[in-house]
């Protein structure tokens, strides 16, 4: 297994948000993390990079106990983070913001061309210079330049407008040779790029499934998400 949290409780401080959560996420595996607003999902992605407070439980990586390792270690074992803020260089152009964070392996600036072509065509703008789209594209890009084992996506399509948007998920459902786990509002895009899913509510584990089983289930969804699939 490569991830896996056991009875995790966890938050900020004395505040516990997330309250006996358990998952597993194997080698090359995909998990869509679902929810209302607020129930702990950017939680969860933080708990896993190791910036909330472990108060029980366990961060398993490889089977080796991660719980207490600082999270610049989490980034050098392989897990990349992309952060709903996107958090790019404006500074920086296009191509000083992937090569910041490049670590060796298949994920080169060629190969990312050729999964974003647009950001080529932008490869000498500022950070400052692009688009909120074209902003998110070289988040998750400057993450696959880290060649990652697991890639966190906190929300990558918040704010994006519907062109984008398939252009985003193009993008990602060509993304493979490592593990994936997703926050997304979009339920239908979250569960059709992904092989599991669950639903987080009230800082707990309220459903599992198979991702495409799930997006079946119109009652359930409506019921733990709060919305249809879309």
């Amino acid at each position: 297994m490569l991830l896996e949290l056991r009875e995790v409780r966890a938050g900020y401080g004395d505040a516990v948000v997330l309250d006996g959560v358990s998952l597993a996420v194997e080698e090359n595996g995909s998990l869509a993390v679902l929810g209302r607003n607020g129930v702990g999902k950017s939680t969860l992605m933080l708990t896993i990079l190791g910036f909330t407070r472990l108060h029980r439980g366990q961060v398993l990586w490889k089977g080796k106990d991660i719980s207490r390792l600082a999270p610049h270690r989490r980034v050098q074992l392989g897990i990349g983070w992309v952060a709903q803020e996107r958090e790019i260089f404006p500074s920086l152009d296009v191509e000083e913001n992937l090569l910041v964070a490049a670590r060796p392996g298949e994920w080169n600036l060629k190969r990312i061309y050729e999964l974003f072509p647009r950001l080529q065509e932008r490869k000498r703008n500022m950070g400052n210079q692009l688009s909120g789209g074209e902003q998110q594209m070289l988040a998750i890009a400057r993450t696959l330049m880290t060649n990652p084992s697991l890639l966190l996506l906190d929300e990558p399509l918040e704010g994006l407008a519907p062109i984008i948007v398939e252009e985003l998920v193009r993008s990602l459902e060509n993304l493979h040779g490592m593990a994936t786990i997703l926050v997304e509002q979009h339920t239908g895009v979250a569960l059709g790029l992904t092989e599991d899913a669950v639903v987080i509510e009230r800082g707990s584990i309220a459903h599992r499934a198979k991702s495409a089983a799930f997006a079946q289930d119109a009652a359930t969804l409506e019921r733990y998400v709060g919305l249809k699939v879309s």
